[in-house]
């Protein structure tokens, strides 16, 4: 059976089209493993949604910078990890948690939420409206650079990360994300992207998580 060389090109464009959309999937790394923080979530509010701007029954607004954090939820291969569940936390504006063991003396804002508990869709998409935390003391008398806690978990995996903002000048000396590379991980995949904002005085960003789960 004799083989002409049009047939072999296509025989061989099909094999490259397979090599790189393998490789293209594992170039997914997976989002670094963190540590939980002093200050996880006593209890997620009984009654919440992804705007942690507001609280239910008061009309105020949370004081700060509004921000928009969207982003999806994949595997290492590419796929999307429907209905991933992800609780969210973080400081106001001021650099304070709303938690009983935070003893720093910003004020608390009584607008604002600062936890959710979120279920991403069937892409694997999740949306977040709330306001860009402020830095706080570090116990080892530095500051914190400005981040916010996810908790994301799927049917058999469960990732602990925080994720850290573009251009933050703390980034460089924050007692975690500076020490990533000397524990082996990328700070590169924790920080968000920037996004063109969608309305007025909202500034959007963009975050990826990958779970280490084929």
């Amino acid at each position: 059976m004799s083989i002409s060389r049009r047939n072999l090109l296509s025989g061989l464009g099909a094999g490259a089209l397979v090599i790189a959309t393998t490789a293209t999937a594992e170039t997914l790394r997976p989002t670094p493993q963190e540590t939980f923080g002093p200050y996880f979530p006593v209890k997620t509010p009984p009654t919440h949604d992804f705007d942690l701007t507001h609280l239910p029954g008061r009309s105020g607004r949370a004081l700060g910078q509004l921000i928009e954090v969207s982003g999806r939820v994949r595997r290492v291969d590419g796929s999307p990890v429907k209905g991933a569940t992800l609780e969210i936390w973080q400081a106001n504006a001021a650099g304070r948690y709303a938690h009983p063991m935070d003893k720093n003396p910003a004020p608390l804002d009584p607008n604002f939420q600062g936890v959710a508990l979120l279920h991403a869709n069937e892409e694997g998409r999740y949306r977040l409206r709330t306001v860009k935390p402020g830095a706080y003391p570090d116990p080892a008398g530095g500051l914190r650079t400005p981040h916010i806690h996810f908790d994301v978990a799927s049917e058999d995996y469960r990732l602990v990360a925080q994720m850290y903002f573009p251009g933050e000048a703390l980034n460089e000396k924050d007692i975690l994300i500076s020490t990533m590379p000397g524990r082996h991980r990328d700070p590169a995949l924790t920080i968000c992207k920037s996004l063109p904002a969608s309305e007025p005085g909202v500034l959007a960003f963009e975050w990826d998580i990958v779970l280490l789960q084929a």
